[in-house]
């Protein structure tokens, strides 16, 4: 396995909308790969899902994992929302806005239909933390951030914010 790189706002590859997994792609060798790549980095991140345009890979897929133990790994491959009630607000950060987190209301119960690695059909009916996780991650899948929730003038401090701490590493 291999640690994959991780798109940083504001690089405009992260504004890109994925397109739809063709089911026959899972079942090649280097996507069971990718789909374990993109695990390993999301761990070693340490974050809690991970889409696949994050990596620069404009594919229809995510990989989430919310449980303590780091033991639940789940796979979303073409994942559509079918329902959403209730609102919640939740404090979110991105492996892609390393450092920066922010309030977004979220919906607080969803219905989310998908393929798993394999290729099989499931629909899953969740809420509280795995909820705004895909919500998240779908929304990278539409070239869309949790900064996008911000007001502008809050973006423009993130974005700044960001390129601060780039240069300081690089100078490191």
């Amino acid at each position: 396995m291999a640690q994959l790189l991780i798109l940083e706002f504001p690089d405009p590859r992260l504004r890109t909308r994925a397109s739809a997994v063709n089911p026959a792609w899972l079942h090649e060798p280097a996507t069971q790969r990718l789909i374990d790549d993109m695990f390993e980095t999301m761990y070693e991140a340490p974050g809690i899902g991970l889409a696949a345009s994050q990596v620069d890979v404009h594919r229809r897929f995510m990989v989430i994992d919310v449980s303590e133990e780091k033991d639940q790994p789940l796979v979303f491959v073409n994942p559509v929302i079918t329902a959403r009630s209730g609102e919640q607000i939740y404090q979110e950060g991105c492996l892609s806005v390393p450092g920066i987190f922010a309030d977004v209301a979220r919906a607080e119960r969803i219905t989310v239909t998908a393929l798993d690695r394999s290729g099989s059909a499931f629909e899953l009916q969740t809420d509280g933390l795995l909820a705004v996780c895909i919500q998240h991650e779908i929304d990278h899948l539409e070239g869309k951030l949790f900064v996008d929730y911000l007001s502008p003038l809050k973006r423009e401090m993130v974005r700044k914010k960001l390129a601060k701490q780039r240069k300081q590493t690089d100078a490191a």
